[in-house]
């Protein structure tokens, strides 16, 4: 049934705010790991080790597995277009690109979100949420231009990072479609583990293939580490939040989290690492902020609503 997903209420937003930092780190984890190991091998570990840690909580809840193909058909699906493909885009093109350029390229997934739910008859097409996708990702651009000031050409190792990484944003964008038509009525905790086993299962024979993760030299503590915190935090908790809004606020505000995630990067270097802020970073800050507002609406309907009384209370003029 095609929804509205007009507005998304506080919980939502704390949700949403909570995943951007979830989401955040994986870029920075992702940059550690690509140290030394590869990037395929990188998406296997990330989907397993995550799938395992979320298994003994389907015990906990008493949340059964899918029965026959049927049912773990639409996890393989999802895990396709969720997990594989924009893991992977992502990662092989962090080879070529900074992790900050790739998160802000990540930022277009609201976009692609918005024209795929719409082009398939699950949203309508509002002016004002266009609008406000669009002002975000100037807002995006504002906040971290300075990545695009070198000039990067599509032909070059840059601008094959770049394409990668839109690829993913699209294929996110697909993954909204998915779990809406397929995994509505899932529970959030037996969508994430599920889709991740799916996505492990798939990973273990292209990572086995192509990479022979077993004949890689052992990593390094810190790489370890940063697995662990990409599985852990950045994927299973990740999921399990991404899931729940989704169920709540639908496809498209789901996916505003993706222009969240430059910003909380820029407030936990702040907060973490003693990093000054800039006033270009406070500018695009605030551009981010007014379109997440009008995407949402209800600061437009308040105003709306005031010019109507004020309309009201006004009295007519005397002949």
């Amino acid at each position: 049934m095609a929804t509205n997903d007009a507005s998304i209420d506080a919980r939502d937003w704390s949700l949403l705010g909570l995943l951007s930092i979830l989401w955040g780190g994986s870029f920075f984890f992702n940059g550690v790991i690509l140290r030394e190991l590869p990037p395929l091998t990188l998406v296997l570990l990330r989907v397993a080790l995550a799938a395992i840690m979320l298994l003994p909580l389907l015990w906990i809840y008493k949340i059964r597995f899918p029965q026959g193909v049927s049912g773990w058909r639409p996890f393989f699906a999802i895990g396709l277009f969720n997990n594989i493909l924009p893991f992977s885009l992502i990662v092989i093109g962090q080879t070529y690109i900074p992790s900050g350029l790739a998160s802000i390229l990540n930022a277009t997934t609201p976009l692609f979100t918005l024209v795929v739910m719409a082009a398939a008859g699950e949203e309508r097409w509002l002016a004002r949420r266009i609008a406000g996708v669009v002002a975000g990702l100037m807002g995006v651009v504002i906040l971290h231009g300075e990545a695009f000031d070198n000039g990067v050409g599509l032909e070059t190792g840059p601008g094959i990072g770049i394409l990668l990484c839109l690829a993913a944003a699209f294929s996110y964008g697909l993954s909204a479609l998915v779990a809406r038509r397929l995994l509505s009525n899932s529970p959030p905790l037996g969508t994430a583990t599920f889709q991740l086993l799916a996505s492990a299962a798939m990973m273990i024979p292209v990572a086995g293939i192509l990479e022979r993760p077993w004949q890689l030299p052992m990593p390094g503590a810190a790489t370890w580490l940063a697995v662990i915190g990409l599985a852990a935090f950045s994927t299973a908790l990740a999921y399990i939040v991404f899931f729940q809004i989704l169920r709540r606020s639908g496809a498209t505000n789901v996916m505003l989290v993706t222009l969240l995630v430059p910003v909380t990067a820029i407030l936990l270097g702040y907060l973490v690492l003693g990093e000054e802020i800039s006033l270009r970073e406070i500018a695009g800050a605030l551009v981010i902020a007014s379109a997440l507002l009008l995407i949402d609406g209800r600061v437009l309907n308040l105003f709306r609503r005031s010019i109507k009384r004020g309309r009201a209370s006004t009295p007519p003029a005397s002949p």
